[in-house]
């Protein structure tokens, strides 16, 4: 039996549901720039190889790769962030609008748009190159404006933190998204989850948990430090990915486990926002919690086969 038939849902109807559901994405983006070549010398100069690029290729990354897994999985997404007033901000919404998201990019001409250049040579990097800056209060403060307005005509808001400095309001937004009863789901950054306190539902990954929660020696040990936290912070949920491991969901109902769908692993690249999109739209789309989990569990096993930043479309998560 496939997927869609151990949810008990029905494909066309799931569809035309995922067609239907709006999902509100904030956070930081950036432009993934891939150079792809072969690397058959070392250089003269120093004992590195030296790479002859053929090809170049440019993709949404950050929270601009969640709001492409939304829109490859054939739901709305608006995405609302901070860019540079630059070549790659164009790049960026230029991609975006192919992929047919709703983009507020709000251009900040004191900064540069992050990118992350990876040289990659007979499918191995040979090096990754950033390049980021953090955005101005004054264009924060107006996008926290814009969130305010748009928030009311979406279902559901994903806030994806890649630690950049484009959720420097984020306690703010928990706050106007729960006033207006929109679930806020978060991938949170760093050591410090204080700040999202009030939220729907986290989307750590293992070590991102361990970091905060420190270690475990067993899954009674995981599940009191992930109810633990999740009651400090008032959370409705907490959802750990544990790359081969699955991933497990903690609620006040109890803990759902659900082991990897990944059949091989090829790149974990974004893997964080296939899930949080699949997620997002999923309960966007009326499905409960654990029936969204294991869309977005199917959904992040697609994107691992895949190399670099990439999507589940809903042909290949129905075919699961």
């Amino acid at each position: 039996m496939g997927l869609m038939q151990d949810l008990g849902l029905d494909s066309s109807k799931l569809a035309a549901e995922l067609a239907q559901a709006k999902v509100l994405v904030v956070g930081d983006v950036m432009l993934d720039r891939y150079w792809f070549g072969d690397a058959t010398r070392i250089s003269p100069e120093a004992p590195v190889p030296v790479a002859k690029i053929e090809r170049i290729e440019e993709r949404a990354g950050g929270a601009a790769n969640v709001a492409r897994n939304i829109a490859g999985l054939g739901g709305q997404a608006t995405l609302l962030s901070v860019v540079g007033d630059d070549e790659a901000a164009s790049a960026l919404e230029r991609l975006l609008a192919a992929d047919g998201i709703s983009t507020s990019l709000k251009r900040d001409p004191s900064i540069a748009t992050t990118i992350k250049l990876r040289v990659v040579a007979r499918q191995q990097q040979l090096i990754r190159l950033d390049f980021e800056d953090a955005p101005s209060h004054e264009i924060l403060a107006g996008k926290l404006e814009e969130y305010q307005q748009i928030l009311g005509s979406h279902d559901v808001v994903i806030l994806s933190d890649y630690g950049k400095g484009g959720l420097t309001h984020v306690s703010k937004m928990i706050e106007l998204a729960r006033q207006a009863g929109k679930p806020v789901l978060i991938d949170p950054k760093g050591d410090d989850y204080s700040k999202y306190a009030g939220a729907t539902l986290l989307t750590p990954n293992r070590s991102e948990f361990r970091q905060v929660a420190g270690r475990w020696a067993s899954e009674s040990e995981l599940t009191a430090k992930a109810q633990a936290l999740r009651a400090a912070l008032s959370l409705d949920a907490l959802l750990v990915t544990r790359s081969e491991e699955g991933m497990t969901l903690f609620r006040d109902e109890g803990v759902v486990h659900q082991p990897t769908f990944a059949r091989e692993v090829y790149d974990v690249s974004g893997a964080g926002d296939t899930v949080i999109g699949t997620l997002g739209l999923g309960l966007a789309a009326g499905q409960p919690l654990p029936v969204a989990m294991s869309l977005a569990n199917a959904a992040a096993g697609v994107v691992v086969g895949k190399l670099g930043t990439a999507v589940c479309s809903q042909r290949e998560l129905f075919a699961v």
